[in-house]
């Protein structure tokens, strides 16, 4: 009897040891906006070819994730990430909110921008943590950085909550601790910010800000006051002490350049001052290792999405491996103190699919981009009415002519080329299509099957020990 109870004893104290051993002390979640699995596989091809892989290929699990919102079939990008990070079903266009919520649009301001808040204070759902405040609650240092505006849905989901995603002047002010508006859920405030977007931060300028907030508020000046580095190039991010808050807010307006504009000679629009997401995300995980608790990190590759809306595949394709290299830079940070990932959890995905696919039987080692060529042959391939077509196509958008004609290898793989569409409409919209999720590290094998999105919430929680 006393062996048996001295076995049970140390069974159980290994198994406490096995447990404490298994929680994640640092977990970093990317997201892919909009990278359905024919992104990633296109996107494989144009880089790697075929026979090749991508960074998040090798990432020893995979699962397969249901994206439905709580009223659409299709999601779009606020409920889909905003359920990842609560692990709650919301309506389209709804930020961190319980089921209920009504998207109530934002109203224009004095200047003529989507400035004024509509959502109800009260009797229009309620705020739902997410696992960033659950995260700081428990002492970690935590963050969030994206390519877009850093008040756009993917990493507004993280430290926001709101009724309509458009309301991002209000979105940013949830991020200013102290200030009128503030989510107090976030406590001293979210350790590094950045993206682009410098306008919903910034006071209305009728020269140079006409895009600005029209409350008269500068929350750089804010956030600075409250100890925060602000940074508005590479070079200022790069110069960023450790030891202290960051925001770093890379563009005017609007988002950071696609990656093909970024890295053109010579850049175009701001690109020449931009980081790269592999840079941001570095540095980001320098300044949050300062914190002996760990951290979150979200990451965002959110231009796939705008590129893939906007038809042109190129530069989708081009996000989409940035978007990788940021994984890639991420794994090799990592490893420098963390050799086997025993502290760590890397997780990848998307919130949402696009109607990109694949025509035809074109030859291997065609590029994804030009005209399909047949794989017997090699010989261009004819539609029905004998005029050639692109091996990559969207299921709706605005390039859909009357009557097609024959395309050729200059135009088609050319930057500003815009795939043909089946269904013209003004936009792509995304697809309701499941997407890919990825993992490595401590508390991986916990991502397996078929899931719903929201059941990605419970995973991380339990990945942290929460």
């Amino acid at each position: 009897m006393k062996r048996h109870m001295i076995a049970t004893l140390l069974a159980l104290s290994f198994a406490q040891v096995a447990s404490a051993q298994s929680t994640a002390k640092n977990v970093i979640f990317f997201l892919g906006d909009g990278m359905g699995p024919s992104t990633i596989t296109a996107s494989r091809i144009y880089k790697y070819g075929e026979d090749g892989s991508l960074t998040m290929d090798k990432l020893e699990r995979t699962a397969r994730i249901k994206t439905f919102s709580n009223d659409a079939q299709t999601t779009d990008s606020a409920p889909s990430m905003a359920a990842y990070m609560t692990g709650v079903k919301m309506n389209n266009e709804v930020l961190s909110m319980s089921p209920e919520t009504v998207a109530t649009p934002p109203g224009k301001d004095a200047n003529g921008n989507l400035g004024v808040n509509n959502c109800a204070a009260t009797g229009n759902g309620t705020s739902v943590p997410t696992i960033l405040e659950l995260a700081k609650a428990k002492g970690k240092a935590v963050g969030a950085i994206t390519t877009t505006e850093l008040t756009h849905a993917t990493p507004a989901a993280t430290y926001s909550h709101i009724c309509n995603r458009n309301a991002q002047y209000h979105i940013a002010a949830q991020a200013v601790p102290g200030g009128t508006g503030y989510n107090a859920a976030l406590a001293d405030g979210v350790d590094v910010l950045m993206g682009g977007g410098r306008n919903h931060f910034t006071p209305f300028n009728a020269t140079s800000n006409k895009t600005g907030r029209a409350d008269g508020r500068d929350l750089l000046a804010e956030l600075a006051a409250k100890g925060y580095t602000v940074a508005a190039t590479r070079a200022e991010m790069t110069a960023a002490p450790n030891g202290k808050k960051f925001i770093g807010l890379f563009s005017s307006k609007s988002h950071l350049e696609y990656e093909l504009d970024r890295t053109a000679n010579p850049p175009v629009g701001e690109g020449a001052n931009q980081p790269s997401l592999a840079e941001m995300t570095v540095k980001a995980m320098d300044l949050l290792s300062q914190n002996s608790n760990g951290y979150f990190l979200m990451v965002e590759g959110g231009r796939i999405d705008h590129a893939l809306h906007g038809t042109n595949a190129k530069r989708a394709l081009a996000d989409t491996i940035a978007f990788d290299d940021a994984i890639k830079a991420a794994l090799d940070k990592a490893k420098l103190t963390d050799p086997t990932l025993a502290n760590t959890l890397i997780v990848v995905t998307a919130d949402h699919d696009h109607t990109l696919a694949f025509n035809g039987y074109g030859k291997k080692g065609n590029s994804i981009l030009d005209i399909n060529r047949d794989y017997k042959t090699g010989q261009p391939t004819k539609d029905a009415d004998g005029n050639t077509y692109t091996t990559l196509v969207f299921g709706n958008g605005p390039n859909r002519p009357d009557r097609r004609a024959n395309l050729d290898s200059a135009t088609v793989l050319a930057d500003n080329y815009l795939q043909e569409t089946g269904v013209r409409l003004s936009s792509e919209t995304h697809g309701g299509g499941d997407v890919k999720l990825f993992a490595t590290g401590v508390n991986a094998k916990l991502f397996k099957g078929t899931i719903d999105n929201t059941k990605v919430f419970s995973l991380l929680k339990t990945a942290f020990g929460f």
